[in-house]
């Protein structure tokens, strides 16, 4: 197959769902541009805050995105280059940007409060409280997933020789390792990680406090990133992962407490800069090796290797692609942060639709990236490596990929654009790290309503449930392989996004308005996700990880007990619809 051309159907399919789909599904929702928004509403310049259209657009887009539509693809794309494509072509259009569109359009109905608050509103208090610990759960997975791929990438090395430079002729700083001169991918983009971190208050003043334009806050932000790569090259940071994980986690427990005008949105604004320019570059790239004449080279079907380490392609790799196709992460990023700073009612579309399709265009641009530009032998050593000792390192895998996408779609060198590469998944796991050690802190916070009649004071700290959140995220860092979190995240993930679906169908049956449109995503994922979790649980009482098998019987229970009362409900709306007719 092109490369070109399976680019333009997927391109050509997102820009007609973005003009036809989102619109009737606008239409069924009702939504009302004169209707003011929660940030509006309760503004308290904190969590409320009437924003900028591009700069949320940055922010959610950044949010959702993160590693999510990078990892997944790349390690599913084991089953075979055609199935992963489909899934995030398809996926994105009917499900993923439906959920993410239809649950902030409902936080913004709901006073900007969380899918769990709008759960207790349709559910009950039951519901309430099943939403809230399996969301804690799920969250837990996701950040101790980005934070085991994080502190193994910011330390990769990779032979020169595989790169195409030999030692002396190219900038990465260099070292040999068992007689093979290897470069030191990672510390590049750790200093670029740091510039990006420190200057992120200084640009949410100006955008906030000082009001600054658009206009000279994008080449701010672009500058910011420059700067940071070239400071990258000349001193590359090199430590541990251990070390890199205990950093990384002390920095999003502060993070998580500070105004999202202070670190959050900026830090965001300026990692979506580079996210932009990746897409733009991989596009590109991707046009002229199309032209040229450039196919995709790995398998379009490898079912007996997928199977053999990941299970049946129904239902992981439908759970393994998470972000690229439908996550349920975005709809705490909706209601946690997003559903507060949008100024117009108008947005949620925008912002919650497009962004989804821009994140599975992201997922297709990294399935050609990897299925025309990397060995697929040297991809199985990377991301799917059987040796005694060895890590799954998806994000060196994707980087390797880019590198030679650049090279040779626009003569970048090989080593600059997999530096590149490294950057653009980097930076968005640690700002989904921030958002949801934030989402997280919420959610106890919550938490601690239910469990305690009179809360103590010192559960209702911000540092108190930053921390526990950080600490536990830790430690199942520390003690689990990536490799092992990721599917468990991925089902746990797709789990909430068919919960959230169920949650947005009973506020809209409530209603009396049609909800096929989130019905019928809703009870696929929901089939799809309960077969992952047998799977799973088989799986790590296999390997011993008793940890990972506790978590599956939890989500297992919780999720059930939402079902059984979204069940519970629908029978009582369509008794009562009945007894009104």
């Amino acid at each position: 197959m092109n490369v070109l051309a399976v680019l333009v159907i997927a391109a050509a399919s997102f820009i007609l769902a973005a003009r036809f789909y989102a619109r009737f599904i606008a239409r069924r929702l009702g939504e009302d541009p004169s209707r003011p928004t929660p940030a509006v509403e309760f503004r308290d310049d904190h969590d409320f805050v009437p924003t900028k259209a591009p700069v949320v657009f940055a922010h959610h887009f950044s949010a959702i995105a993160g590693a999510g539509p990078i990892l997944g693809p790349t390690m599913a794309v084991l089953y075979g280059f055609v199935p992963a494509w489909l899934w995030v072509v398809l996926g994105g259009i009917f499900i993923g940007a439906v959920h993410d569109f239809t649950t902030l359009f409902v936080s913004l109905r709901e006073d900007g409060r969380s899918i769990a608050e709008v759960a207790r509103r349709t559910l009950g208090e039951r519901g309430f409280h099943l939403f809230i610990s399996f969301t804690l759960v799920m969250i837990v997975l996701v950040t101790s997933s980005f934070l085991s791929a994080t502190s193994i990438s910011l330390t990769s090395l990779w032979p020169l020789a595989k790169i195409g430079v030999k030692e002396g002729e190219t900038f990465l700083k260099t070292v040999v390792v068992d007689g093979v001169p290897m470069g030191r991918i990672g510390g590049i983009a750790s200093m670029s990680v740091i510039i990006i971190t420190l200057c992120s208050p200084l640009l949410g003043f100006l955008i906030h406090k000082k009001g600054i334009r658009m206009t000279v806050a994008y080449p701010l932000a672009a500058a910011v990133c420059v700067v940071s790569v070239f400071l990258g090259i000349a001193f590359p940071v090199s430590m541990s992962s251990s070390a890199w994980m205990s950093i990384i986690s002390v920095y999003v427990m502060f993070a998580a407490g500070t105004p999202v005008w202070l670190i959050l949105q900026p830090r965001d604004f300026i990692n979506v800069q580079i996210l932009y320019g990746g897409i733009v570059l991989m596009i590109v790239s991707l046009i002229r090796t199309g032209f040229a004449g450039l196919r995709v080279t790995i398998p379009n079907l490898n079912l007996a290797e997928g199977v053999q380490h990941l299970g049946m392609i129904w239902p992981m790799m439908f759970c393994m692609i998470a972000c690229g196709a439908i996550s349920g992460f975005h709809a705490l990023v909706t209601g946690g942060t997003t559903g507060k700073q949008l100024a117009k009612e108008t947005q949620a579309r925008t912002v919650g639709y497009n962004a989804m399709l821009l994140e599975s265009l992201l997922a297709v641009c990294v399935l050609l990236a990897i299925g025309a530009f990397l060995n697929f032998s040297d991809y199985k050593s990377i991301v799917w490596p059987t040796g005694p000792g060895l890590k799954s390192n998806p994000i060196l895998g994707f980087s390797l990929a880019a590198g030679h996408l650049f090279h040779a779609g626009l003569g970048i060198p090989t080593g600059l654009g997999t530096v590149f590469g490294i950057l653009l998944v980097e930076g968005f796991v640690i700002t989904t790290l921030d958002a949801a050690v934030r989402l997280n802190r919420y959610l106890f916070e919550e938490l601690w309503e239910i469990v305690f009649k009179k809360v103590p004071v010192f559960l209702k700290h911000y540092w108190v449930n930053s921390g526990l959140s950080v600490l536990i995220m830790w430690v199942l860092a520390s003690t689990s392989a990536f490799n092992l979190l990721w599917p468990i995240f991925g089902t746990a993930n797709q789990l909430l996004a068919a919960m959230s679906l169920l949650a947005v169908s009973a506020w809209l049956m409530i209603r009396r308005k049609r909800a096929w449109f989130t019905e019928i995503p809703a009870i696929f994922m929901l089939a799809t996700t309960i077969a992952s979790l047998a799977i799973l649980f088989i799986q790590y009482i296999k390997k011993k990880s008793y940890i990972l098998a506790a978590a599956d019987v939890v989500l297992f229970v919780l999720s059930m007990g939402v079902v059984l009362m979204v069940v519970k409900l629908f029978k009582k709306e369509r008794l009562r619809a009945s007894t009104s007719a």
